[in-house]
């Protein structure tokens, strides 16, 4: 779709915002469901997301999307891995929140982007100029300091970073659409889902059916849970929406949102602590970002002008 008519890039844009915003503020959300083990929120979030998101692939494209997207080259295997991976980073970060580390969490996804890079660089060997290779060394300098200051490996946020970056490689290489992608993902992991949680129910640890603590079953809970569903899929589907209005140079810088916004929430909102060693890091982080990100700005400004 183009994107030279200016209203239809505002609302590329104001879609793109609205999607990094809401993951922004997801820490808020799981921390309502602070009741709920992480990994039942996670099957929860599963269920409910496929839901939602193959019901509506199915009014939108009807039933043969199910096999048009498997029918590309190793479409099922890959989706399956793409799957588990997806699935390990959802549950990692619900259990990161819901254990105080939401600002851990948030470094993850500010390096997820340079750990994107890197994969590119030794996978599907593309080349990066000296100042990415700069920003990727700034970033590495703040990870090694947070290491060594922080009191521990930062494994959740290397651990978030490694397997969304891992995703997006995935996905990249097999080319399905982002949403009927995680339609095919969430089909993949709905029988376990729904296993685990039966499981739960018939031992009475579960939040649908009974539970012997009040305060974690109820009608609040439930809903919850199904909504953790339409906030899963419902981002996903207007960042598909906007990557198709905007330039992803301009998605690229659009990101930081979401991690910014997860910073803040773990500090001024959550109380976790941010002192002068965290500073230090991530300023070290946010600086190679900057880097890369103006180095990319300046680039396609020079294709655009070359063209013209």
């Amino acid at each position: 779709m183009s994107t030279s008519t200016g209203a239809l890039d505002r609302r590329g844009v104001w879609i793109a915002v609205a999607a990094y915003v809401a993951w922004g503020l997801m820490p808020l959300y799981w921390h309502l469901l602070k009741v709920v083990p992480s990994m039942q929120i996670m099957a929860h979030r599963v269920v409910w997301s496929a839901l939602l998101v193959c019901g509506w692939l199915g009014i939108k494209y009807g039933h043969g999307w199910l096999r048009e997207t498997l029918s590309r080259p190793r479409a099922t295997a890959l989706l399956a891995f793409s799957g588990v991976l997806i699935a390990f980073n959802w549950g990692l970060y619900i259990w990161a929140v819901n254990a105080g580390h939401v600002v851990e969490s948030a470094l993850g996804y500010f390096i997820n982007p340079l750990f994107s890079v890197m994969l590119g660089v030794l996978v599907l060997h593309e080349r990066l100029n000296r100042v990415q290779w700069l920003s990727v060394a700034i970033a590495a300098i703040g990870v090694l300091w947070l290491t060594l200051n922080y009191g521990g490996f930062p494994w959740i946020a290397l651990a978030l970073a490694a397997s969304f970056g891992l995703y997006g490689l995935v996905r990249k290489l097999l080319g399905a659409p982002p949403v009927r992608g995680l339609g095919v993902e969430n089909l993949f992991l709905l029988l376990p889902a729904l296993l685990y949680l039966g499981y739960m129910e018939s031992a009475g640890q579960g939040h649908l059916l009974t539970h012997g603590d009040a305060a974690s079953w109820g009608p609040r809970v439930l809903g919850l849970l199904v909504f953790g569903g339409v906030l899963t899929a419902l981002p996903l589907i207007g960042f598909a929406a906007a990557v198709q209005r905007i330039p992803y140079s301009l998605v690229g810088l659009l990101q930081y949102i979401s991690p910014t916004l997860q910073l803040l929430v773990g500090v001024l909102v959550l109380g976790e602590p941010f002192g002068r060693e965290r500073a230090i890091g991530f300023a070290f982080i946010w600086a190679a970002l900057a880097l890369y990100a103006g180095d990319g700005l300046l680039r396609a400004r020079r294709s655009r002008l070359a063209i013209a």
